[in-house]
């Protein structure tokens, strides 16, 4: 797929036109000035008879201090692998050295180079796109992505650049070969690509960034001790052992009174992404330890009911023994008693590995379906050993029978004349299936419902 990389100064409108061009709100917007930092990367389908792009919205380019310079490098390797680069100004500005600087260094690239004066909101506006001819870019589109204008004829100008699809024939001679003899060898070992998504969260500097590197093997995020370098979340996927697995690196969260400026956005993003994934590993501190802001990032697992895996870390920093945290992280996060925890280290390594066995491990769990004549079998055993409760008028409460409707993670319907569940025996009941089988990592989520009332739902 052809690789088209925005970039420009800060807050020329690089976000909106990704945003744009995407036809969804999916990066933070904002006025202020370096709110992306990190590479957010999307597949985009242009044309219907056009192959897709992989777009790709980068930072500001700026040397403010060590975080920008950082930002700054990312932006310009990005524009190296790009195939189209669409280098963005503001129609308000005029060019300075340290722009011209930036366009001389893309142009030794020798990659075809598109410029877009935004912020053309009238034609007096329009006119200023005369100002940038001497950065000697020779297409130039004056657009207004706010309010619309130029925006179309800049994406017919950006297909382009992008090849038409491939239409494949099959001849008459192919017709007669039955289809398993044009399979290949290999293509018949093929299974289905399993898909997992996984969020990375955790409270601000905690290494989630350095965990998404090691994750992926690569520099795919930026890595700073200033707390929030991370604002959108930032996806990158790797293949292991048969599974799709895509990471998402989320922004650091604060407490409520704590958060800045775009944060908030963060922190919606944050939800967002729970809300899609598979799994959640939070990431803790090994050298701070537990905070009570981290019990509450944990909470958002327990509201998601997303798998979940516990990590510690910063190992190699670490100043409590692994029995001691993990006692506290036992401790501390009761409501997560089915995650496993375990100690990495970003920075050297140490356990990466095992961490993406262990995430396929949970995945399994996570999407596990168990018979329904077995699963009766369990239910009719855990009722006989602690039967149910009465209700409060001294009515027996009985289980008819029990059927898992749902995966990911495992949902069970509990079909009873009475459907009201004590929260003690529903607790004692999802004890009881977890030592009859491997739930390790993944919630279970039973609903009582009245028999003969929406069995079906």
């Amino acid at each position: 797929m052809k690789k088209i990389a925005i970039l420009g100064k800060p807050n020329v409108g690089k976000s909106s036109l990704f945003n744009r061009i995407l036809r969804k709100r999916d990066a933070v917007i904002s006025e202020k000035a370096g709110t992306t930092r990190d590479i957010k990367k999307r597949i985009v389908t242009l044309d219907d008879e056009l192959e897709d792009i992989v777009l790709i919205d980068t930072g500001g380019l700026e040397e403010r201090d060590e975080l920008f310079e950082k930002v700054k490098e990312k932006a310009l390797n990005i524009a190296k692998e790009s195939d189209l680069i669409l280098y963005m100004v503001d129609a308000k500005t005029i060019p300075d050295e340290e722009e011209i600087k930036y366009v001389r260094t893309l142009q030794k690239l020798n990659k075809p180079i598109i410029l877009v004066v935004n912020k053309a909101d009238n034609d007096k506006l329009k006119e200023n796109m005369y100002n940038f001819y001497e950065l000697g870019i020779s297409e130039i589109y004056p657009i207004s992505v706010s309010h619309n204008r130029g925006v179309g004829k800049l994406i017919e100008r950006i297909k382009n650049f992008v090849p038409k699809k491939q239409v494949f024939e099959v001849s008459e001679f192919e017709q007669d070969i039955p289809l398993e003899d044009l399979l290949s060898e290999e293509n018949e070992n093929l299974e289905d690509i399993k898909e997992i998504k996984v969020a990375i969260i955790g409270r601000v500097n905690v290494g989630k960034s350095s965990l998404l590197n090691a994750l992926v093997g690569e520099e795919r995020a930026i890595v700073s001790d200033i707390d929030g370098t991370t604002i959108d979340p930032i996806d990158e996927s790797i293949y292991f052992k048969g599974y799709h697995i895509t990471f998402v690196d989320t922004a650091g969260i604060r407490r409520r009174s704590k958060i800045k400026d775009v944060e908030k956005y963060a922190l919606l993003r944050t939800e967002k992404v729970l809300k899609e994934a598979d799994i959640a590993v939070l990431v803790l501190d090994s050298k701070e330890g537990i905070v009570e802001l981290d019990e509450k990032i944990g909470g958002l697992i327990q509201k998601y009911k997303t798998g979940a895996i516990i990590v510690a870390n910063k190992w190699d920093q670490a100043k409590m023994d692994y029995k001691k945290f993990e006692s506290e992280v036992r401790d501390r996060f009761k409501y997560l008693d089915f995650a496993p925890f375990m100690v990495i280290s970003a920075k050297t390594k140490r356990n990466i590995d095992k961490l993406k066995e262990k995430l396929l491990y949970v995945y399994q769990n996570y999407s596990k379906r168990i018979p329904t004549s077995l699963l009766n079998e369990w239910i009719k055993e855990a009722t006989i050993r602690h039967h149910l409760p009465t209700d409060i008028r001294g009515r027996e409460t009985k289980i008819y029978y029990a059927t898992q409707f749902k995966t990911k993670p495992p949902t069970i319907a509990l079909i009873m004349n009475k459907p009201n569940l004590h929260f003690s025996y529903e607790r004692y009941l999802i004890n009881f299936l977890r030592k009859k089988e491997d739930f390790t990592g993944t919630p279970i989520v039973l609903i009582p419902k009245e028999k003969g009332k929406n069995e079906k739902d």
